[in-house]
């Protein structure tokens, strides 16, 4: 048997194997679907999906740690694979290492978009980014609150220990602290940075020939199953005349990084 045979012959197994896998992760069998998946690897060790796939029965069985250390090796092979980057950004949100966790669903969702952007998984990725968002922006808005409250309460000791306290000054200092409360509180989404037709915060915005922007899954998905129309002004509108708002999507990125109240899903 010639080399390039027998090498063949090792992928047709280890592809077996995964198919294996795949038959008892639907049966949730997830420890049989884990060693038809490891057998797979030890054949074929550097392809991605055998990895990311037994990452996939570690996360329904709460196994971050083995998540995470399936998807760093899954993206070493394939830096591009959005399921590794998004399981990876999971698993170190469990372990509350937000920063690394969103830089790693956001690495997933920049990926999504640019193979499917109507695909199942942009809209998961998205919601679980969002949420993480807002988890890391309630951690620190607590935090902030909490030292913002711990000054105030030493600058009024300290105004009355100097004995030329008034109401007057108290009255300025506690306008002071609520103003440089104010932006932690939630308040409306401009109407420009949501969509004309979910009413949401645009994430991936697109510019039509009318001159109003959409979210592009929600754009696409009325121009497939409603018409090739533009919702508001019902002129023709078609896929291929959607361009990306950068400026519009660049302002909703700002706007998210001052109040990261926004990410909160209803």
């Amino acid at each position: 048997m010639s080399p390039g045979a027998a090498l063949s012959a090792v992928e047709k197994q280890a592809e077996q194997l995964r198919q294996d896998g795949n038959a008892y992760f639907k049966k949730d069998k997830f420890s049989a679907a884990i060693d038809a998946y490891t057998e797979a690897i030890v054949f074929c060790p550097n392809v991605s999906i055998y990895w990311t796939n037994r990452a996939l029965c570690h996360r329904k069985r709460n196994d971050w740690a083995k998540v995470e250390e399936d998807c760093r090796r899954a993206i070493e092979l394939d830096n591009n694979s959005v399921k590794a980057h998004y399981m990876l950004g999971l698993a170190l949100l469990q372990k509350q290492e937000f920063s690394e966790g969103i830089k790693a669903l956001e690495k997933a969702l920049d990926l999504g978009r640019g193979a499917n952007p109507m695909g199942y998984m942009v809209e998961e990725i998205w919601q679980e980014l969002a949420k993480a968002k807002y988890l890391e922006w309630e951690h620190e808005s607590t935090q902030r609150s909490r030292e913002l409250q711990q000054l105030k309460d030493a600058c009024e000791i300290a105004l009355v220990e100097k004995q030329t306290c008034d109401a007057n000054q108290l009255q300025t200092l506690d306008s002071v602290f609520r103003k440089a409360a104010e932006e932690d509180m939630p308040t409306e989404v401009p109407d420009y940075l949501c969509c004309k037709i979910s009413l949401d915060i645009l994430r991936d915005p697109v510019i039509a020939p009318s001159g109003i922007t959409y979210e592009r899954a929600v754009i696409l998905d009325h121009i497939q199953k409603v018409g090739m129309f533009d919702p508001v002004t019902r002129e023709p509108l078609y896929q291929w005349q959607l361009i990306p708002n950068l400026a519009i999507k660049e302002a909703v990125q700002a706007y998210l990084a001052k109040h990261g109240w926004a990410y909160k899903m209803d």
